[in-house]
């Protein structure tokens, strides 16, 4: 099977999504300290710390999200059978990761000064998003080959 760059840059969106899945649902078992590592909200880490159910759900959440975008971007590019709604989940999913990498742009310098781990993820993120435009215009190009 040939795929083309677009699609390569598809498929390792979506191999980060499946990673960053992954991640999330390890900080459910690693507890507290993964979950402040991770950054997640002060409102996630309590939860985790008095051992409620905000943290582990809310985590079950993301990660099915991230899973769901892992999924569409492999139905795009043929790994799994075509989805519903696939053009309209790429479009959207390219345009939350690119805000989520640039939203971030403000948080990078704090008072103790550059926050890595913002920067990083904000970087992969805007990648992610960059990958699913790609994918989308495959898509919409593909569409009107068919006509």
């Amino acid at each position: 099977m040939s795929f083309s760059v677009q699609s390569k840059l598809l498929i390792s969106a979506g191999v980060i999504a499946s990673a960053s899945a992954t991640w999330h649902l390890l900080c459910i078992f690693g507890g507290p300290s993964w979950f402040a590592f991770a950054r997640a909200p002060q409102q996630i880490i309590e939860s985790a710390q008095q051992g409620t159910m905000l943290a582990p759900i809310g985590t079950v959440v993301v990660a099915g999200l991230m899973l769901a975008c892992t999924m569409f971007a492999f139905s795009a590019v043929g790994l799994i059978r075509k989805v519903p709604l696939l053009k309209s989940a790429l479009i959207t999913i390219a345009t939350l990761c690119i805000l989520r990498g640039l939203i971030a742009i403000p948080t990078f310098l704090t008072p103790t000064g550059l926050d890595i781990w913002q920067i990083v993820a904000s970087t992969v993120w805007f990648y992610v998003g960059i990958c699913f435009v790609t994918g989308s215009i495959e898509q919409y190009k593909l569409d009107k080959s068919d006509i």
